[in-house]
């Protein structure tokens, strides 16, 4: 009889016969315990399996202003994040904000992937955008201010003063800033003016009456942008340190003089944050470049959405401009210091003392390229090359674009451009080789956020000399970063082609992590030349050897990777998944994720921003970790990275998985296959993050982030600083 720990049946023993005395009475079977009805499979669409999206890019922002409070960063590096968290949060309200408002508005709300309605998120986004803006104020007049004045730099509030450096700034008052002020008084024929979004401006309590006779009991006086926010003392005003005043202090202090015979009674600086998503009908749109001509006139005077005041203005004065703006109470913010932060990066810029910034950096450049002979096509020709910016240094591309533009070899050049400048070397080699009599083809997309302006001088500079430029397909943002050069080589017309995961501005490469692949691969190439003439012209969805593009295959083929990782999990084989994105919100990505994870896939994602994956919930993705990496550089560069049975399938691209890059613009993601090559992703865009903890951040089931920190002992580092190290000595 086989073993069984069933306790109905007795253990074995001698024979006995039905007639024996000693035969104890056959037992009574237990009844067997009712089956255990199996658990419900979660519904992997259900709220509670997500975090809120705005929120969850709130917390970005804090992850951001943390940098400002760490020790170990360089003071006015400290001073810098702090500026960018209020430029971020500035573009928080100009974008999310001024979007759920519309929404609730128009009564489109419905809910977000998290269960939350409009109303509740707008609710919760100033709830912690208030404390966020608290923090960041406390932080600078407790913390940076105080540290900044040991270091022998001082920012002079108006009480500070001295009498030499009082009339110093007296005198600067009526050289360089009176003369462009303008105030107005707020009467029947001065009604309250239009105020620019973002701007500095100030509403001046009255009392008296003036040369007309009239008595106005307040006016308004706009601070033309033109002047600048941040004055540097003489020297010899303060020969110990250096000195600087704000032009609001400056502003205030010498407000009198703006009205003479008149009693100023209060003098408050205030600013409107205003809606700036631009928007175009595409159904009613014949010429984009001029309808967002006309869009970006609109933009400084359209709907407000946040009224930033001193702390100490009164309660009828921020109610009186919360009125004219036509806003509500819950849209006022007020604030310790001044109402724009960004103007204190003007700081960082002016003060020479490189101690107290990051140390200067020199990229590093691939083996092969620092042995070439300097011909980039002959190099190309014999095999790939990978850059990592802004460890590897962008000059490569620059000088591909460069050595097209004046090869007379190349026929052709094809390029998108989402942001860069105009006066960019990029632009310069496009104008050179249009110039010369190249075929020249910009994708230029004019509704890049925030460069739009720069966007459409681009592309009439391009135009006037020559090149065809296109403006993508409307309804679809062109996001992706492609170069294509064709060169005749003998009989034969051969394409050379970069694709990145970053921008084409050289000074972004200094500054964020991209990847970027240098390549002649014929099927690439015959890859980008179907995309362009999709980009340019007009057909039907184009077949894809290698790349991958959105909106047409680029999920429905992530999905497939992954539920092809689960199926490998399932049969007991190593499963492995890794994605770097700057954000992910899409849920049919997510639901695939949350599949893999119930299989067994070990996930590793690293996430900038918005992240809308709960990781670490029982029974559904618990095998998902989660991290951030915050520090010197803007964490840009996406990957996808499958294990794929020991295959170890590696994609780079344009595309995030929010729901707006996998279906509302083109994206194009690009495979990684020179085994070396693979090795280097796996090792710089993930594999380091694993082993420091100086910039990294986990993320809790309940959408908390924390600080990862180092065994006692162990030197603190971090991910950029460790690659920088591998650049300088590659």
């Amino acid at each position: 009889m086989p073993a069984t720990n069933d306790p109905s049946v007795p253990p074995e023993g001698p024979a006995q016969g039905p007639g024996d005395a000693s035969s104890p009475p056959e037992p009574t079977p237990a009844a067997s315990p009712p089956a255990e009805e199996p658990e419900p499979e979660p519904d992997l669409s259900a709220p509670e399996y997500y975090l809120p999206r705005e929120l969850s890019l709130l917390e970005f922002q804090r992850r951001v202003l943390a940098q400002s409070q760490d020790t170990t960063v360089p003071l006015l590096e400290r001073l810098r994040f702090l500026v960018i968290t209020a430029t971020n949060l500035d573009e928080f309200f100009e974008i999310r904000v001024s979007g759920l408002k519309q929404r609730i508005h128009y009564g489109a709300g419905g809910v977000d992937v998290s269960g939350s309605t409009s109303q509740e998120t707008l609710h919760d986004v100033t709830t912690k955008a208030r404390r966020l803006i608290r923090e960041q104020y406390r932080i600078l007049n407790q913390e940076l201010l105080p540290a900044l004045e040991e270091e022998g730099i001082q920012l002079l509030r108006r009480e500070e003063w001295t009498e030499p450096q009082a009339r110093w700034i007296r005198s600067y008052f009526d050289e360089q800033v009176l003369p462009v002020l303008s105030p107005i008084g707020l009467d029947p024929a001065h009604p309250f003016p239009k105020t620019l979004g973002k701007s500095l401006n100030f509403i001046v309590e009255l009392e008296g009456k003036d040369g007309f006779g009239r008595h106005i009991p307040m006016a308004i006086v706009q601070v033309a942008r033109s002047l600048p926010r941040l004055i540097a003392l003489p020297k010899k005003l303060s020969p110990d340190k250096e000195s600087f005043v704000l032009l609001s202090s400056i502003v205030h202090a010498h407000v009198e003089e703006l009205f003479r015979g008149l009693t100023v009674l209060g003098c408050h600086q205030f600013r409107v944050t205003r809606d700036s998503d631009l928007w175009v009908d595409p159904e009613e749109v014949q010429d984009l470049l001029h309808a967002l001509r006309g869009e970006l006139s609109s933009r400084h005077y359209s709907a407000a959405v946040r009224l930033e005041v001193s702390d100490k203005c009164p309660a009828k004065i921020s109610n009186f401009l919360l009125e004219r703006f036509e806003m509500h109470p819950g849209d006022l913010y007020r604030v310790d210091g001044p109402v724009n932060l960004y103007r204190l990066a003007a700081l960082i810029d002016v003060v020479d003392r490189p101690d107290l910034k990051y140390s200067s950096f020199l990229p590093g450049l691939p083996r092969r390229l620092v042995k070439g002979d300097g011909d980039l096509f002959e190099v190309l020709r014999t095999g790939n090359v990978l850059l990592h910016h802004p460890y590897q240094s962008f000059q490569p591309v620059l000088e591909f674009l460069e050595r097209a533009a004046t090869d007379p070899a190349v026929l052709a050049i094809k390029m998108t451009l989402y942001r860069t400048g105009s006066d960019s070397p990029v632009v310069k080699s496009l104008v050179r080789a249009a110039q010369a009599g190249k075929d020249v083809t910009c994708v230029v997309e004019l509704r890049a956020r925030f460069d739009e302006a720069a966007n459409i001088d681009l592309a009439t500079r391009l135009q006037e000399v020559g090149a065809k430029v296109v403006y993508g397909i409307v309804g679809f943002k062109t996001h992706s970063k492609m170069l294509m050069v064709v060169r005749r080589e003998g009989r034969k017309l051969r394409r050379y082609c970069h694709l990145g995961t970053g921008n084409y501005h050289a000074g972004t490469a200094r500054l964020y992590t991209d990847i970027g692949l240098l390549t002649a691969d014929e099927r690439i190439g015959e890859d980008m030349q179907k995309l362009f003439l999709q980009l340019t012209g007009t057909g039907s969805k184009v077949r894809l050897k290698k790349l991958l593009a959105s909106p047409f295959s680029l999920r429905k083929t992530l999905i497939r990777l992954i539920d092809a990782e689960a199926e490998h999990a399932r049969r007991g084989e190593p499963a492995h998944i890794r994605i770097k994105v700057n954000s992910i919100n899409e849920p049919k990505v997510i639901q695939a994720l949350y599949r893999a994870s119930q299989a067994g896939v070990k996930i590793e994602m690293v996430v900038r921003g918005i992240c809308c994956v709960r990781p670490g919930v029982k029974g559904v993705s618990e095998n998902i970790r989660v991290r951030s990496i915050v520090g010197r550089f803007l964490e840009h560069s996406r990957a996808y990275c499958f294990h794929a049975g020991g295959e170890d399938l590696v994609y780079m691209g344009s595309a995030d998985l929010l729901g707006r890059n996998l279906h509302g613009r083109v994206e194009v993601v690009f495979p990684i296959e020179d085994r070396r090559h693979k090795r280097r992703i796996l090792r710089e865009v993930f594999g380091v993050h694993e082993e420091l903890s100086g910039d990294s951040w986990s993320l809790r089931s309940d959408g908390s982030w924390r600080r990862v920190t180092q065994e006692r002992g162990h030197q603190r580092s971090g991910q950029h600083q460790l690659l920088m190290k591998l650049a300088e000595s590659s």
